[in-house]
């Protein structure tokens, strides 16, 4: 099998080496600081016993579980404490498929790419199922899509790239369809920390036995390098799922989970209401500026994500070739994630220098789309 590499990676090279001064919106690498008790954590461990540099439990610190579980309210059993999000997702993914209950995967169109890809690492095969043109969920298309074929139904939210945030009833619903299909209900919460319009709900609150749900502190903490993500799994696949873990990873870093614990032991609340506040603000300049550009665009209600459309502009990977060329900002084409937003670019609000790209942008179209590729 041959794997495509992701575009991020294309993008991300061809703006660093780019001749002039370019402004990276491709990366969803927050800009903020990570709470300062998690700092604190770290200097600590370097003085601890040599016992403490050695593997933790494979599914994770017990502590962390537990912290994790009791926000959650979850069992901690349920708790598989992961290399990021992404290998809960991979973890949560595999479950479904491996059920023998089918080999399609309903992914939620516009996409988050590793999804598709991951699909097709675990031998899958992705559906793409439209949503409405806020981004919400559309129910009806995923009952429509769904057959005895499907294994798994992949839902974010917040979303990334359109910024929605699905209502409860309306992911219940899905959980429904699974339900008579067979299929397994795989949520990535990871930005669910950047609620900016106060809606998000958990799908663990469903308590549903064919929902898996997903998450971790890369985004949340600002610390995508630490790699901390977190499955919770109901009690019939989680088993499998520990299994999995181990065989791929044997275990995670001890460092990062002690951080990460004392980091949610001893962080104020406020540092989670401080990002979206800032997140709130970038929004709110950004997408003025953009009405300057005369670009439509979407609001985003969570993550930190705008997806921008110039007319006469489409989001191919040349033209976001010639932003960064010429008006000095890198964002990702929308034909990156999948086939509904394709006419469109996605940039990330995670730089002090979000105003300043956005009135790039307004002067780069001031005059109308130059001529497009």
């Amino acid at each position: 099998m041959e794997y495509e590499e992701p575009k991020f990676f294309h993008v991300m090279r061809y703006a660093a080496a780019a001749d002039g001064d370019v402004i990276d919106m491709v990366s969803g690498n927050p800009d903020w600081e990570p709470p300062a008790a998690l700092r604190e954590a770290l200097r600590e461990y370097a003085d601890l016993p040599p016992a403490d540099f050695q593997y933790p439990p494979s599914d994770g610190l017990r502590e962390l579980r537990e912290a994790i579980a009791e926000r959650r309210d979850v069992d901690p059993e349920r708790v598989v404490v992961t290399n990021g999000t992404g290998e809960a997702n991979y973890l949560a993914m595999a479950r479904a498929l491996d059920r023998g209950a089918g080999d399609e995967a309903l992914l939620m169109d516009p996409v988050y790419p590793y999804y598709p890809g991951k699909t097709h690492l675990l031998g899958g095969e992705p559906t793409l199922v439209p949503t409405a043109r806020d981004g919400r969920l559309d129910v009806d298309a995923v009952r429509e899509a769904a057959s005895e074929d499907t294994a798994l139904i992949v839902l974010n939210t917040p979303n990334n790239p359109t910024g929605a945030v699905y209502d409860l009833d309306a992911v219940r619903e899905v959980v429904a369809v699974a339900e008579a299909v067979d299929a397994v209900v795989v949520v990535d919460e990871v930005y669910g920390q950047f609620d900016l319009a106060g809606s998000f709900e958990s799908a663990l609150t469903l308590d549903s036995e064919r929902v898996i749900v997903t998450s971790g502190f890369s985004k949340s903490m600002a610390i995508t390098g630490l790699r901390v993500g977190y499955g919770v799994f109901p009690e019939a696949h989680v088993g499998d799922a520990k299994t999995r873990h181990m065989l791929v990873n044997v275990t995670g870093a001890r460092p990062s989970q002690y951080a990460v614990y004392h980091a949610l032991a001893e962080a104020p609340d406020d540092y989670y209401a401080e990002s979206r506040e800032l997140l709130a603000d970038r929004v709110a300049a950004f997408t003025d500026a953009l009405d300057a550009a005369g670009a439509e665009y979407s609001r985003p209600e969570g993550a930190f994500y705008v997806l921008a459309r110039f007319e006469g502009f489409p989001g191919t990977m040349a033209n976001v070739k010639r932003l960064v060329d010429e008006a000095g900002v890198a964002g990702m084409p929308g034909e990156a994630f999948g086939t509904a937003r394709d006419e469109w670019i996605r940039f990330a609000l995670v730089t002090p220098r979000a105003t300043e790209a956005a009135e790039r942008l307004a002067d780069y179209f001031a005059d109308g789309a130059p001529d497009s590729r």
